[in-house]
């Protein structure tokens, strides 16, 4: 029985997501869809524009159904009630399997009930009521059709040999064990305006792109010198980066990048204590040394592989050393001197850091510390054309050559190496085609530019630092609100529990009587200070109450981000984004990765420990040093 409900539906190729969106009237379209749902009753009678609402259930609309369908991916939901209406007010037939019967509505739409198992010629008696049921739309032919899927099993397609393909929708608390399988938070305990930080990844490509860093090195006087007189101080790095053309470019900055930073920065402060008229080094070769660090490794990476390929001259090197120069990475990375207490932030590409400091009225206000490097940045478009004269389509369609969007990034060797260069490593072992635009490389750099900020720890500053997959949903002013909102939750939780741990001893009895985020609103609303506005947003038609959409469910400040990102209050969103499959949930989401950085007046115990209520339990097993 439960067979012939999954017969009913089977899946084919529908028109494309941007078809959709070009068309006035839902397109007829010759295959045939399902996508569970606990109630069908979104669907209007009249359907006219199509347009992106908000997600599943009454806000959900045809374009998103119908392009999630689209992508592959099947959808149920298990449901014990037998009840709700039918959509259109269409009565179950009775009928063989699969059969249907209905109305036709005034736009074309036909909507019924569909029989998902009945007296036909299977023989099977029509014992199904006991069962659960779940609601499920088909699409077929131009015409909706409404019905039950009957019994436990999801809806699934025989594809070959290897076997069943199947995909159910995730329930609520799926979802938030996926949110939360590899997010970590450490408490510093040093003493240097350092509380705690949060981190979290979430992929959407198989495997994730994106990769991250983070160290604490205890630099002694010999090195570095210190305002108070401590023998002592603290270099605190933290770094995201967002790979793309695959893993290994930001793999392997995860690996070395901040030890190429830390070299020159200990070379450059060394120098300083020569010069007893000064005691540390000028702003200016602080940042020169991180940006050298940055451009050393990109020539290993990009250059000094290359060498050692045709040197070596055999295909296993090949493939060992290239693949990080073929691929590509963008750059955040933060270096935080605890004797300053200056916090840099060195940018290649589109991520983004965002300073949250609270202002006199309780509000908190946004900051951003980086600015977007793409194609489309006015700054990047100037300095690319500027660097080569007379190439029309050295930025085309707000990409590198009409290709790559950031302006900025490691690897991306195409962009880099000459065509002659290009031309005997595709020959010799194997490649990319060069950029049919390419005259004059390098087009791309992997010199940062560097900010800095003078953080105040006493007023509890924090700093998100996240790949563009978090900017593409939220804006820096929502960004910080959110953790503004989740900081008053954790320190009223805290207190109504009167915890005292040191887990929470940090947080301060901030709270505010407002609706809404705590969080000042931009003036900019034209430029966005240099950033790019959140194009998924838009995409899935998001509401603008800030009080509908936003919760706080999580104990890690990042994977609060994340979830809110993903719709928030919106469980349905949410459960639908995580749901959706490599590489199908691409066209939905990108890889994310997010850190939230705490300052404030803690304990100075000189560990570092795991704070296992914000961390996953990989974490708290293999809690790596942080020193």
């Amino acid at each position: 029985m439960r067979r012939a409900a999954v017969q009913a539906f089977r899946t084919a190729r529908c028109a494309p997501f941007r078809k959709l969106l070009r068309s006035r009237t839902f397109p007829l379209v010759s295959s045939k869809y399902a996508l569970g749902l606990r109630s069908a009753s979104f669907l209007p009678e009249q359907v006219g524009s199509i347009s992106l609402q908000s997600s599943m259930l009454n806000r959900f609309s045809v374009a998103f159904v119908s392009a999630l369908v689209a992508s592959g991916a099947w959808f149920t939901y298990r449901n014990t009630s037998t009840g709700g209406q039918p959509l259109n007010d269409a009565s179950p037939t009775a009928g063989g399997a699969g059969t249907v019967s209905g109305k036709q509505t005034s736009t074309g739409i036909s909507t019924s009930a569909l029989s998902a198992a009945g007296q036909g010629s299977t023989g099977v008696a029509a014992d199904i009521a006991p069962q659960s049921s779940r609601k499920a739309v088909v699409v077929e032919q131009g015409q909706f059709y409404t019905g039950p899927i009957v019994g436990d099993e999801p809806l699934s397609k025989d594809t070959d040999d290897s076997g069943k393909k199947s995909l159910e929708m995730m329930t609520p608390q799926q979802a938030t064990q996926k949110l939360r399988r590899n997010e970590e938070s450490y408490l510093i305990g040093r003493g240097k305006g350092v509380v705690r930080y949060d981190v979290v990844q979430l992929p959407s490509n198989d495997p994730i792109e994106d990769d991250h860093a983070e160290k604490i090195v205890e630099v002694p006087q010999s090195v570095a010198s210190t305002a108070d007189g401590s023998p002592s101080s603290d270099w605190m790095f933290w770094g995201v980066f967002d790979g793309h053309s695959g893993w290994t470019t930001s793999a392997k900055l995860r690996q070395v990048l901040i030890s190429f930073v830390a070299r020159e920065l200990n070379e450059t402060y060394k120098s300083a204590l020569t010069n007893p008229s000064v005691s540390f080094p000028s702003p200016e070769s602080i940042d020169s040394a991180i940006k050298k660090g940055f451009v050393r490794l990109d020539h290993e990476i990009v250059h000094e592989s290359v060498e050692k390929v045709l040197k070596a001259n055999t295909k296993r090197v090949a493939a060992e050393l290239l693949a990080p120069a073929l691929s590509g990475s963008c750059a955040l990375l933060s270096f935080y001197d605890s004797s300053s207490k200056l916090f840099r932030v060195a940018c290649t590409g589109d991520s983004r850091a965002v300073l949250g400091r609270r202002a006199a009225n309780g509000k908190w206000t946004a900051t951003p510390l980086s600015v977007d490097q793409t194609g489309g940045t006015e700054e990047e478009m100037a300095r690319l054309r500027k660097e080569h004269p007379g190439e029309e389509n050295v930025v085309r369609d707000g990409r590198i050559l009409g290709g790559l969007e950031p302006s900025r990034a490691f690897g991306d060797s195409i962009y880099k190496w000459s065509k002659e260069t290009q031309d005997k490593i595709k020959l010799s072992f194997f490649g990319r085609t060069a950029p049919r635009f390419l005259q004059t490389p390098p087009y791309v750099t992997a010199e940062p530019i560097v900010t800095t900020t003078k953080v105040e720890p006493a007023k509890g500053d924090f700093v998100v630092m996240a790949t563009d997959g978090l900017w593409e949903m939220l804006t820096n002013e929502e960004a910080v609100g959110l953790v503004g909102q989740w900081l008053e939750s954790q320190a009223k939780n805290s207190k109504n529990n009167n915890n005292n741990s040191n887990t929470s001893a940090w947080l301060k009895s901030w709270f505010t009587t407002q609706k809404g985020l705590p969080v000042e609103k931009s003036s900019d609303t034209s430029t966005q200070g240099g950033q790019r506005a959140p194009i998924r947003q838009r995409q899935w038609g998001l509401r603008p109450n800030e009080d509908e959409r936003f919760v706080v469910e999580d104990k890690n400040a990042a994977t609060h981000l994340i979830r809110n990102a993903l719709g928030g209050k919106d469980r349905d969103m949410v459960c639908a984004l995580l749901t959706l499959p490599s590489p199908f949930s691409r066209r939905y989401r990108d890889d994310l990765t997010v850190e939230v950085i705490f300052f404030g007046e803690g304990d100075d115990s000189g560990n570092v420990v795991l704070n296992n209520e914000a961390s996953a339990s990989f974490a708290a097993e293999a809690a790596k040093a942080k020193l």
